[in-house]
């Protein structure tokens, strides 16, 4: 026998043992996943005790017979990557990894997370997002990026550990319509600070854009059969300011950009009343032929459209087509709040007449809580802000309501008198009840 080999032999499978159990005894850091803080809160968590330690050998496999979920790990990939440092790459895969990665699945085949739902699972080797569709792995995402430490969010590189708490999360929304309103009409917020809204909205699950495309002081969206409307109302804005606008192209843009996001627009073109930017951007509009000067001011309810006008409803059709013809989603909002220069008598035809218009271009008609004084039709939705007379008004002609009450849900209103920024008008909103 030969001694030499056979103690080299044994050595050799001495230090590999030694290597095996040093690897699976690697210690991790004990984490408690029921004391971390998620918005908004899920539907259940429990957790394990330990983590799940991501570093630059994470590997982001998705499941490779869904096309949208290398878009989605690619995703996540970007996110990770500025303030780790870490370039991980994304590989889809027929089966679940094993160790040392995230891995992304629409084979959850679980009917109570329904569309948007999702199980994330971690464990010290592998973290499992689980959904029925993309938009579920999307928000299991938005959850992910929130356990690990806030200096995540950096644009610079910061120094980990990067550590997740493990245990499994179940989370599906309350609510179908998640929205939240950007103003661009008063103030105008360019391209890429839409974007940026957008990437903060989703990362609460936000799963609506509503664009207040035009006011008094704006109109921000490219309608090719009526130029003025941009080169003129497009102008300005509150205080005086340069303004601008969205060219369709742009505007198409937003709208995918938003829906890589899970995120729905829906463009808001406010009549007949907060019409001063069109009003001055074309004559016709007004009843007396003239076109007033450009507002920017902060009052309301001064304007209307010209409601018994055959050329008010050309107008609104041009926009309406050509708005729709450049927006997936299903809904048009067609404002109506505050006409307090339109009579009722007139507020009335119109607001029928706009909802054929909005129908006959394949979409459904939502508008504020006042359109609920005209005959509404069954899959028109009235927008609840500040009447809860009207909102009852549509609730009893079997119509839908969204709930954005001014005096809970506005985002620009001061916590209380001491605050130094924001508005009252609708209220002082403390956090603890909003």
């Amino acid at each position: 026998m030969n001694f030499h080999k056979t103690n080299t032999a044994r050595l050799a499978a001495a230090f590999l043992a030694a290597a095996v159990l040093l690897f699976s005894c690697e210690k991790r850091t004990p984490k408690d996943l029921l004391q971390e803080s998620i918005i908004p809160v899920p539907v259940s968590m429990t957790a394990t005790g330990s983590s799940f330690a991501l570093t630059k050998k994470t590997t982001i496999y998705v499941q490779d017979s869904v096309a949208d979920l290398t878009k989605t790990g690619q995703y996540l990939a970007h996110l990770l990557s500025p303030a780790t440092g870490f370039e991980l790459p994304v590989k889809a895969t027929s089966k679940a990894p094993r160790s040392k990665a995230i891995y992304l699945t629409t084979a959850a085949g679980d009917a109570e997370l329904g569309g948007e739902g999702y199980e994330l699972t971690i464990t010290e080797d592998l973290i499992t997002v689980a959904a029925n569709a993309p938009a579920g792995v999307f928000y299991g995402i938005q959850t992910l990026r929130q356990l690990l430490p806030p200096s995540i969010e950096s644009d610079s590189v910061q120094a980990g550990p990067w550590e997740i708490a493990t245990g499994t999360i179940r989370d599906y929304p309350a609510y179908s319509y998640r929205g939240a309103m950007l103003d661009v009409a008063r103030h105008f917020f360019g391209v890429d600070g839409v974007k940026r809204y957008v990437d903060l909205a989703a990362a609460y699950k936000i799963n609506v854009l509503h664009l207040h495309l035009s006011d008094d002081q704006g109109w921000r969206i490219e309608i090719k059969s009526w130029p003025e409307l941009t080169a003129i109302g497009g102008s300005t804005e509150v205080g005086g300011t340069e303004g601008g606008f969205y060219t369709q192209e742009q505007y198409k843009d937003l709208v995918q950009y938003a829906a890589d996001r899970q995120m729905t627009v829906i463009p808001e073109i406010d009549m007949p009343g907060h019409t001063n930017a069109a009003l001055a951007s074309y004559a016709g509009l007004n009843c007396n032929d003239k076109a007033p000067a450009l507002y920017t001011g902060t009052d309301v309810g001064f304007s209307t459209l010209c409601t018994d006008r055959e050329i008010t409803y050309k107008f609104i059709g041009n926009v309406v087509s050509e708005l729709a013809a450049i927006t997936p989603g299903p809904y048009i909002h067609i404002g109506g709040d505050e006409s307090h220069s339109t009579p009722l008598k007139d507020y009335i035809p119109f607001i029928n007449v706009v909802q054929d218009i909005v129908a006959s271009n394949g979409k459904q008609m939502i508008g504020w809580d006042e359109i609920s004084h005209a005959t509404l039709k069954s899959g028109t939705i009235a927008q609840v802000w500040a009447s809860p007379e009207n909102a009852k008004r549509a609730a009893d002609q079997g119509v839908k309501l969204i709930m954005s009450p001014a005096n809970k849900c506005y985002l620009d209103m001061q916590y209380d008198s001491t605050t130094q920024w924001g508005l009252h008008w609708a209220a002082y909103i403390e956090l603890d009840s909003a």
